[in-house]
């Protein structure tokens, strides 16, 4: 819970230290501006405040790594719900209204994660979790879109060293191995998912992976 909680204010607060030509820019997500994302960020809030009152009474059917599902085809923007999320960012128009619902919507989430009770099942996307999995996979969500968001914003924070590594330790169950200790945790991150290419010294560290790189999480 204090994982989710440092993932998300921080996510929450790069984005309230935008600028507003900062929202025009490119993110670290495929065919999406950091409007984009940003969007998207409301839109799993909403996901997290839903999630956290549909309860279930079977036993959990999955964990915050099987939460995961993992493709083979890396996400292009194209895809009908993906091209949703544009639309619907373009019609805020003034950042600063998208902002705002992602201060709303955010700090309600939050206050939900707070107050949820963590051994408590809950469903989402016709699986069963503890809130707790549930939580613990959102760690990996919100540390990986802040480092979208600051993909091509330098100046921006980004994730805390604790979420960093907190989600490579969960990108690695998923993946069902370590990965090699010589690359840290925000390249790591960034390799394993797709996120930027390796430099030649990079792509020799992980050649003992790259049959299975990138995991493509949805």
């Amino acid at each position: 819970m204090e994982l989710f909680a440092r993932s998300w204010t921080d996510l929450r607060s790069a984005v309230a230290g935008l600028a507003p030509e900062d929202f025009a820019r490119p993110s670290g997500c495929t065919g999406w501006l950091v409007r984009d994302l940003v969007c998207h960020l409301v839109i799993d809030a909403q996901d997290v405040l839903i999630t956290l009152v549909t309860p279930a009474d079977t036993e959990p059917t999955a964990d915050a790594a099987t939460y995961w599902h993992v493709g083979e085809e890396p996400p292009t923007g194209e895809d009908p719900l993906a091209a949703l999320t544009v639309r619907l960012a373009a019609a805020y128009q003034d950042p600063a209204l998208l902002t705002f619902h992602l201060d709303d919507v955010g700090a309600a989430a939050g206050r939900a994660a707070e107050l949820a009770d963590l051994d408590a099942r809950v469903s989402t996307q016709d699986m069963v979790l503890t809130a707790r999995d549930y939580l613990d996979a959102y760690v990996l969500e919100w540390t990986l879109h802040h480092l979208d968001l600051t993909a091509h914003l330098p100046h921006v924070p980004g994730p805390a060293p604790e979420s960093l590594a907190a989600t490579r330790a969960l990108l690695e169950r998923i993946a069902g191995s370590p990965f090699p200790r010589a690359l840290d945790d925000r390249a790591t991150l960034q390799l394993a998912t797709g996120r930027r290419h390796p430099t030649p010294s990079e792509s020799t560290t992980l050649t003992p992976f790259s049959t299975r790189l990138p995991l493509v999480l949805g």
